[in-house]
C-alpha cells in the first residue's frame, strides 16, 4: 500500500530556506490523476493547504505562500520537496504531505476528508 513520510531539517534559524521532502513508496507520483499536495498545521492553529505537483509535473500554490513556496519532484526517487524562503517563526509547524484524486484548492485543500493517503507530519521549529 501506499506509504508517505515526510523529513526535514527540525529546527533553522529565521531568513533560511525551509526545505522538506515527501518520499512515496507503493505508488508512483506519475500515476495519472493524482495530485500531491502539501500541507501545515501551526500551533494552534487550523491546517493550511500550501500547494500541489500534479502527476504531470505542473505545480499550484496557495496564493498566500506563492512567493516564497515552491514544489519540484524527483521521479527517480518517487519523492516531492517542499521549498519555503524567508522563513519567520510564524512558519513553525507540523509539515505533511498527502495525495488525492482531485485538484486542491487554498480553499477545499485544508480538509483531510478530501485524500486518501497523507503522512504522519514532520515538525520544523524556526528560532533563533
Amino acid at each position: 500500500q501506499v506509504q508517505l513520510v515526510e523529513s526535514g531539517p527540525g529546527l533553522l534559524k529565521p531568513s533560511q530556506t525551509l526545505s522538506v521532502t515527501c518520499t512515496v513508496s507503493g505508488f508512483s507520483i506519475t500515476t495519472s490523476r493524482y495530485y500531491w499536495s502539501w500541507l501545515r498545521q501551526a500551533p494552534g492553529k487550523g491546517l493550511e493547504w500550501m500547494g500541489a505537483i500534479f502527476y504531470s509535473g505542473v505545480t499550484v500554490s496557495n496564493p498566500s505562500l506563492r512567493t516564497r513556496s515552491s514544489i519540484t519532484r524527483d521521479t527517480s526517487r518517487n519523492q516531492f520537496p517542499l521549498h519555503l524562503t524567508s522563513t519567520t517563526p510564524d512558519d513553525t509547524a507540523v509539515y505533511y504531505c498527502a495525495r488525492s484524486q482531485k485538484l486542491p484548492t487554498s480553499s477545499s485543500g485544508a480538509d483531510w476528508s478530501k485524500y486518501s493517503a497523507r503522512g504522519q507530519g514532520t515538525q520544523v521549529t524556526v528560532s533563533s
